[in-house]
């Protein structure tokens, strides 16, 4: 059934790069933030500036975790520690926290500039496993999935929505921990072995494989490299486009 296993009951999917074209916008905006953080860092310290790369840098320290986790993350594979903050911390603060506000406001601005836009082989999957009585979820980890449901009109498609939100107040710990797509199936009333995850990114697919899921569905939107990779952290199928899925039921 829709190119799953027969013990399927739920999709679990994660939100930029598989249902919105909305990984570009936060790539845009960690690169705008990292690369402005890094000038001036290096302008203090009379050193090179090395920009942040938004293919490379984004996709192996920031892509599909929660916010802090992949700012800390690319911190690290610099060589710079910064204290944690607060989630309240201002963005021109120079914490963790500070620096991860910092790009949100910049991905809320190119959001309200640009807009968002969906995949559309991704929202036609997702209502026919609907109809074919699956549940499904967004288990996303940004914080603001709701509001990109919202703008794009698709909040009604989801039965159970898992975002940095919602971890933040359940302590979930992010992607490539499974706990947040863990918590995505119990939302929808079934257990790992009996629920897909659909990721484009890598810390998303290591997630899905972490937690015993039947089924892990790499979605490639990048290149041949990535889909690689994907295969690599534990994707059992790669494809470029979800209706690839369907091919099968044809």
């Amino acid at each position: 059934m829709l190119g799953l296993p027969d013990e399927t009951e739920a999709c679990l999917f994660d939100l930029d790069g598989v249902l919105t074209r909305t990984a570009a916008v936060h790539a845009a905006a960690w690169r705008e933030m990292f690369d402005e953080y890094l000038r001036a860092r290096a302008e203090r310290a009379g050193e090179p500036f090395k920009p942040f790369d938004p293919v490379r840098d984004y996709g192996r320290y920031v892509d599909g975790k929660r916010r802090e986790d992949g700012t800390r993350s690319f911190l690290e594979s610099r060589g710079i520690t910064l204290p944690e903050g607060s989630p309240d911390d201002p963005p021109d603060a120079e914490s963790v926290r500070g620096l991860g506000n910092r790009k949100n406001a910049l991905v809320l601005k190119l959001i309200e500039e640009k807009g968002v836009e969906t995949f559309e082989d991704s929202i036609d999957y997702v209502r026919r496993a609907r109809a074919a009585g699956l549940k499904t979820a967004v288990v996303s980890s940004s914080a603001n999935t709701p509001q990109v449901l919202r703008v794009v009109g698709i909040t009604e498609l989801f039965d159970a929505r898992v975002d940095g939100l919602v971890a933040a107040e359940r302590d979930l710990p992010g992607k490539p921990a499974p706990d947040m797509f863990v918590e995505g199936a119990r939302e929808v009333g079934t257990d790992p072995a009996h629920a897909v995850v659909f990721e484009d990114a890598l810390a998303g697919v290591a997630a899905g494989r972490a937690g015993g899921f039947a089924y892990v569905v790499g979605v490639n939107r990048v290149d041949g490299d990535h889909a690689r990779a994907l295969k690599e952290h534990g994707a059992d199928v790669v494809v470029d486009d979800l209706s690839e899925l369907l091919e099968g039921d044809r």
